[in-house]
């Protein structure tokens, strides 16, 4: 199976520019995850690490 579909990419011209496409999509990706995380407030930061702590963002019991 491996083999037929090998064969067949071979014979497609200019296969070789999607392995880079995606390469790059990848990079630029995790460069403005990185550039996003180093930029962020110290305030955000803090107050999105504390949410699943909040008591009042918790769905209410019911008991029965």
């Amino acid at each position: 199976m491996l083999k037929f579909v090998k064969n067949h990419m071979e014979s497609i011209e200019g296969i070789a520019t999607y392995p880079m496409i995606s390469l790059l999509i990848f990079f630029i990706f995790f460069a403005l995850l990185f550039w996003w995380v180093f930029t962020a407030g110290k305030d955000h930061i803090k107050e999105v690490s504390e949410l699943p702590l909040e008591k009042d963002n918790q769905p209410k019991e019911e008991v029965l």
